[in-house]
């Protein structure tokens, strides 16, 4: 089992970062969720209602493309912070003019997810948290028996570039540990989930100078690690950085991690002797049917984690 929080995360700054204020969401995350979305076609599963994790950070270009994707479905949206929900709600809700907003069902922003769905889309969020299989655990029980999960998040050749510079400077590391895609696969089914799928693909970036590739980088997130720089650099030390990424790294990887699975029935414990209502039976009946019927085909040249 894979420790509850990853060693190289510091988890105040972890939480400094979900306490930001709003910005425009950062192209690559936009970029990843239509990337994502391409794999909904492979699903069946049609969500009468669905939650939009972190959708400020995840992209809210890419909600409004889910929005038209599930045009009757009944969206709930989740942002921890008070503030960042207050903006969200501002930013998705329709101008009273507008025939959409009549038409479709209101979205929902809270802080916290109350009303299982059948749905989760989590863009790109994962990889930013101190306390990965809780977090795991809370999409698992907001969603509904059956309900399935859509998350990504960056593996851990991201940054190769700039790590393989920073060593080579004497520096602290540019970022935190991010996670390998089998592990989260594990993850996955320890916090209850079924039927895990993983996949992964790299994503070259490349910059016309070493100032868009730090304000790029500024979009993605924050340097998490608890090895981090405790202190203020100064001038010197950012032309030196400067230089040195202009020779370096105007090419930076990112990998990206892609993960869907679904929640299963609970199982029904059999003891020496037990006592199973006929409800009960035809309850458990009913949602393997279901299940069965309802879902797709794994995605093509996708397995499952070792």
């Amino acid at each position: 089992m894979v420790d509850q929080s990853p060693p190289s995360v510091d988890p105040q700054a972890a939480q400094r970062w979900h306490n930001r204020p709003a910005a425009e969401s950062a192209w690559l995350h936009e970029e990843v969720a239509r990337r994502m979305q391409e794999r909904l076609d492979w699903i069946t599963v049609q969500p009468e209602s669905w939650v939009h994790w972190s959708p400020l950070n995840g992209g809210l270009a890419s909600h409004a493309l889910l929005r038209q994707r599930y045009p009757q479905a009944f969206c709930t949206l989740v942002e921890a912070s008070p503030k960042r929900a207050q903006h969200l709600a501002r930013a998705v809700t329709p101008p009273w003019w507008q025939a959409q907003r009549w038409l479709r069902p209101r979205p929902q922003v809270v802080n916290q997810v109350t009303q299982p769905a059948r749905m989760l889309w989590a863009n790109m969020s994962l990889h930013m948290t101190d306390q990965p299989q809780a977090l795991l655990q809370q999409w698992h029980q907001a969603l509904a028996v059956d309900g399935f999960l859509m998350f990504s998040c960056l593996g851990p050749d991201t940054l190769k570039e700039l790590r393989v510079l920073y060593r080579a400077l004497g520096w602290p590391a540019p970022s935190h540990e991010f996670t390998d895609m089998h592990d989260w696969g594990d993850m996955l089914i320890g916090a209850g989930f079924a039927e895990p799928v993983m996949d992964m693909e790299r994503i070259t970036l490349t910059f016309e100078s070493p100032q868009r590739v730090l304000q790029e980088l500024r979009g993605l997130g924050r340097n998490l690690h608890v090895g981090r720089f405790q202190t203020l650099r100064g001038r010197r030390w950012h032309s030196q950085l400067l230089q040195a990424i202009e020779k370096n790294a105007m090419q930076l990887t990112f990998e990206v991690v892609y993960g869907h699975a679904f929640k299963p029935a609970p199982k029904l414990t059999v003891r020496a002797q037990s006592e199973i209502s006929l409800d009960q039976m035809r309850a458990a009946l009913t949602r393997g049917k279901a299940a069965g019927a309802a879902r797709s085909d794994p995605l093509p040249g996708l397995g499952q984690p070792e």
